[in-house]
């Protein structure tokens, strides 16, 4: 079976959770040049072809790369990791009820006085939380090959990451509202 290359060898960096997210940003410039369709319009209908599928294959592993998430998902997929997001919802009930809490939060904004600072501070926390996720995964990802430990650690925390996403993002959309609404 033929090598299949990595989106860590297509950019050409070591596979690791902490990136340098200029560099990859360069290289994903470069490598867009490289394959970009106008280079190819004199070219036959085959090689047309090829170029967008390489661009969007490069844009892919740059939108993987470029999200910890992703990143953290698809480093653990490599090592054989499988998800099944309709199963693998399994977190602690701690992490589950301050969920629910930001939640109720969110959804209690409109009684608060001033509704904006509220929801500033919600999403301050949730940047916070995302940060310390994000840190847990650096150390726990550190190594290459993890174990089976670390590997169900690192995928309960990117199950967290993904809880925290969604909730800024609502915290994004409800502040959308509320500037409208001003």
């Amino acid at each position: 079976m033929a090598h299949t290359q990595t989106h860590f060898e297509l950019f050409e960096l070591p596979v690791s959770f902490e990136l340098d997210l200029q560099e990859l940003s360069q290289r994903y410039r470069e490598l867009q040049r490289a394959v970009h369709p106008d280079k190819f319009a004199n070219a036959s209908e085959y090689e047309r072809r090829l170029s967008v599928e390489k661009a969007a294959a490069i844009n892919d592993a740059y939108q993987i790369l470029k999200s910890p998430q992703r990143r953290a998902r698809y480093m653990l997929e490599l090592q054989s990791v499988s998800f099944d997001d309709e199963i693998d919802t399994a977190l602690d009930p701690a992490f589950l009820m301050e969920q629910i809490e930001l939640r109720e939060s969110l959804s209690e904004l409109s009684q608060k006085d001033d509704p904006l600072a509220s929801l500033n501070q919600i999403m301050s926390d949730i940047k916070k939380r995302i940060s310390l996720v994000v840190d847990e995964i650096s150390r726990q990802i550190s190594s290459e090959q993890l174990n089976d430990d670390e590997k169900r650690k690192v995928k309960q925390l990117i199950h967290k990451m993904q809880f925290l996403n969604k909730l800024q993002q609502e915290a994004e959309y409800q502040e959308e509202n509320l500037l409208d609404v001003i």
